[in-house]
């Protein structure tokens, strides 16, 4: 048997699940996320543990991007009593809007260790360039 020892805890938990708190998919919760530029590219990594691939859904339209996960309850054995959950089941969602510097036609995902990781290059376009100064060769020189 597991022991409770901290009821603050299993009160929040439980204040939680009676205001409905955990994510629907018209109302989903946020998901924890670090965004940085490493480098050529925009890097976006977002904390989903216990998701599993085919419950993640990725999309850019425009330059909005949409992360949605859903964490579904494990099914358990009817011999099984549940003495604790306070693992948050349900829909997870994030919205950014993508600056027009960004490729978002090259978007990489990988998953690994309960973290979707985005990587976004910085589109050439927005790249620092030298600009070469040219000599004008209309000038007319100026007899004295």
């Amino acid at each position: 048997m597991l022991m409770r020892t901290d009821p603050f805890r299993e009160l929040d938990r439980l204040t939680q699940q009676l205001m409905g708190t955990s994510g629907t998919w018209s109302r989903p919760s946020p998901m924890p996320m670090d965004a940085y530029r490493e480098g050529d590219e925009y890097v976006i990594a977002l904390d989903l543990p216990g998701v599993s691939t085919d419950a993640i859904d990725i999309d850019v339209e425009r330059n909005m991007l949409t992360v949605k996960a859903e964490r579904r309850p494990v099914t358990k054995g009817d011999t099984v009593q549940m003495e604790l959950s306070e693992r948050p089941l349900g829909v997870f969602s994030r919205q950014l809007m993508l600056a027009d510097t960004l490729d978002t036609e090259h978007i990489k995902a990988d998953y690994d260790a309960g973290v979707l990781t985005l990587r976004i290059p910085i589109a050439e376009r927005a790249k620092p360039r030298k600009i070469a100064i040219g000599r004008d060769s209309t000038q007319k020189q100026i007899s004295g």
